[in-house]
């Protein structure tokens, strides 16, 4: 951990009463880029079942963020006796390094981050604004309503740092630098990059995968079962339990957290100079393999762990 990441939304200085475990699960993502279908995968796997036996904030809270104590979130990830799996979007560079945990990054083009981000921060209730904003920890400016047009706000995200060492990401945070900081331990034996495109293409193979880097054992019976269970329309038909923060007032429809599922919806919305002026910045900011990565998932690149 080399910085400190605090915002309205999130803190990393929360990680430091953390006792991890051995075998301990941390999903690593940005935003909007397979958080909560990542902890379905996870929660079928451990649980050997389609559904979480309760809503997945009891199961797998997001540590770092600003929405309970952390005296409170500790104590419930105490408490729990199952192998436990554990949200974050906190940079790599903002989280302590385990050797005994194992951590799954889950990346996703960045414009398709950008369009599903834009149906969240509109699903957003006034509550919920309110929630974060007049929070007791809350660090930095208020986390503002999204703006009318979409245009001027991509224009923003792509251009204004959340954060003075990035260059991009307001009012949220840097999804480039957020995916460069665990590129670069994609080797490591610990580490697994998962791209939402390939969950797309081939949940079956990726969950396998998951399966495989968590060394918990194929049970071929109950495995139909469990990839049904972790569906984009299962997923949202039990989204009361599924979805982050559900039954708190944060959303107008909860529903509605498990929007498309799908990608490429910025075509036709985003203008072709706009979509250039993000890929020109991510060749800027990312290695070569990890903007083709990012961008397409294993149908660009195949690295150790990463497709």
């Amino acid at each position: 951990m080399s910085r400190v990441y605090q915002n309205v939304l999130m803190d990393s200085t929360r990680w430091a009463g953390f006792a991890p475990r051995d075998g301990d699960i941390i999903i690593a993502t940005s935003y909007k880029a397979g958080t909560t279908w990542m902890q379905g995968i996870c929660a079928a796997l451990v649980f050997q079942q389609p559904k979480p036996p309760l809503p997945q904030g009891e199961l797998s809270p997001w540590l770092d963020s600003n929405f309970g104590s952390i005296e409170e979130v500790l104590a419930l990830l105490e408490g729990l006796r199952h192998r436990r799996y554990i949200k974050t979007h906190m940079p790599l560079d903002g989280l302590p390094y385990f050797e005994q945990a194992r951590y799954i990054f889950v990346g996703r083009d960045g414009l398709d981050v950008f369009m599903s981000l834009w149906n969240h921060w509109h699903n957003m209730t006034d509550e919920g604004f309110a929630m974060l904003n007049e929070g007791p920890n809350r660090v930095g400016p208020d986390f503002p309503h999204p703006p009318a047009e979409i245009g001027p706000a991509f224009d923003e995200w792509i251009s204004k740092g959340g954060f003075p060492w990035e260059h991009d990401g307001w009012p949220f945070w840097s999804h480039l630098n957020h995916a460069d900081t665990f590129w670069q331990v994609r080797e490591r034996e610990n580490v697994l990059h998962v791209h939402f495109q390939d969950l797309l293409d081939d949940l079956d193979g990726e969950m396998r995968r998951v399966s495989e880097f968590l060394s918990i054992p194929v049970d071929e019976a109950v495995w139909p079962e469990l990839l049904r269970g972790v569906g984009f329309d299962a997923m949202k038909s039990n989204a009361e339990a599924m979805a982050p923060a559900a039954g708190r007032g944060l959303w107008k429809d909860t529903k509605n957290f498990f929007h498309k599922g799908t990608n490429r919806r910025w075509e036709g919305v985003l203008s072709e100079a706009q979509v250039a002026a993000y890929r020109a910045l991510s060749a800027r900011r990312l290695s070569p393999e990890l903007d083709a990565w990012l961008a397409r998932g294993s149908r660009a690149t195949a690295y150790p762990n990463a497709g």
